[in-house]
């Protein structure tokens, strides 16, 4: 399957893809991983490692992984179906389905008291949560503020000992909490992402993983994409692990079996609950690249598609966002500098490593990386489980998109 050179792969570039994953493992730092790339058309998968630590099960192309963050570029395909239909639209208010959040208050500092606030200037409006500007977010860079320990206190995010609550709770708590920022101002992290799925869920009437299977993961035939594992694939799924920051020590933060995956969970959360293998998501990027087709049939429309995977943001947005990249560049071992952001996804807007401008996916804790590039027609899937708790996933990632660039040959 490996190209020798006709505006492929090369053969040789591929073989140090393979090379540089098997490195990562062998090095005991990933248990194992599996990859896929696709070239215009042509497909190549590595499966390298084990499913655990200390052995168990080969990695195989049908592994299912938690996607983390990854979740975000693909659940923000149900909202745009909605605006295809009209049933949403960018410049309406959001109250009408989320009335928790009319009559905002916004905080006249970000490290202020919670009641040290103004009026909101305006609404909040689709577009703000669609762009995750609504005014809520989390900001590693204000970490101790009063609004960082009330959004932690709530359970307003993924990852916390206590799992999110439904979405009407969730909802009620989000609402008891004053904006960080004016609605459509700045560009905030993962809140908007779970917001997105409430709102969705509330303007459909149906559950918002209902609503994705049935218009997004059916007709991709991404059977294996959802919010928790069956029982009887839970044996498919590998452990997840959080290396300790000091020591490297490989810390398990979620088995499979009896695990936070291993039943539907109260809050099907768009942010970073979706379960996925490397086929599903392919097919995924595969539609976004080809303008929102799959085979005959389409899923999105071209300009909802060019949309999502545009930067949206303004100068000073943008200008925002690259100094929280650059700033806790120690924090993210390098990763989310890519300047733009579209709906769910960063959109690369300047040339800061092998990547082109106007690629565009996302990364995830658990590690995973996702993105699609038009400029090539490549996409890219890596896919393991060992948490950016330490730069071991977060250090494959970037050593798989350089080799890969290497090895397209054209």
């Amino acid at each position: 399957m490996m190209g020798t050179g006709s505006g492929g792969f090369s053969a040789a570039g591929m073989g140090r893809v393979r090379d540089v994953l098997e490195r990562h493992v062998e090095a005991g730092k990933i248990p194992g991983v599996v990859a896929l790339v696709d070239l215009g058309g042509e497909t190549h998968v590595e499966a390298i490692g084990t499913m655990q630590y200390d052995g168990g099960a080969a990695m195989s192309r049908d592994t299912i992984f938690r996607m983390a963050s990854t979740s975000k570029p693909v659940s923000i395909a149900a909202a745009m179906v909605l605006l295809d239909e009209c049933r949403l639209r960018l410049d309406d208010s959001v109250e009408q389905w989320l009335p928790e959040l009319a009559n905002r208050q916004v905080l006249k500092r970000i490290d202020g008291p919670l009641d040290d606030t103004e009026p909101a200037r305006r609404p909040i409006t689709v577009r703000d949560v669609l762009t995750s500007t609504f005014g809520l977010g989390m900001d590693m860079t204000v970490l101790g503020t009063p609004i960082m320990g009330a959004i932690f206190e709530q359970g307003l995010t993924p990852n916390l000992p206590v799992p999110m609550p439904e979405p009407d709770e969730w909802m009620r708590r989000l609402g008891t909490l004053p904006l960080m920022h004016q609605p459509g101002e700045r560009w905030q992290y993962q809140i908007s992402s779970d917001l997105v799925g409430v709102l969705v869920a509330r303007v459909t009437g149906q559950s918002f993983e209902s609503f994705l299977r049935e218009r997004i993961f059916e007709p991709l035939g991404m059977k294996d994409t959802g919010f928790h594992v069956p029982e009887d694939q839970v044996d498919r799924m590998p452990t997840l692990y959080a290396p300790d920051p000091a020591t490297g020590e490989f810390l398990v933060w979620d088995e499979a079996k009896g695990g936070r995956w291993s039943s539907p969970p109260p809050f099907q959360g768009g942010g970073g609950g979706l379960v996925s293998t490397a086929d599903d998501y392919h097919a995924y990027f595969r539609m976004l690249l080809n303008g929102g087709m799959h085979g005959n049939e389409r899923i999105l429309s071209r300009p909802a598609v060019e949309l999502m995977t545009t930067n949206r943001l303004t100068p000073e947005q943008t200008a925002a966002r690259t100094a929280l990249a650059r700033d806790a560049v120690h924090v993210s071992f390098g990763q989310g500098q890519h300047g733009g952001w579209g709906f769910g996804m960063a959109v690369r807007t300047y040339r800061g490593d092998y990547a082109p401008i106007g690629q565009f996916g996302w990364d995830g804790g658990s590690g995973t990386s996702t993105y699609a590039d038009p400029t090539n027609q490549l996409t890219g899937i890596l896919l393991t489980q060992v948490g950016a708790s330490a730069p071991y996933s977060i250090h494959l990632m970037h050593d798989f998109w350089t080799t890969l660039y290497q090895a397209v040959d054209n």
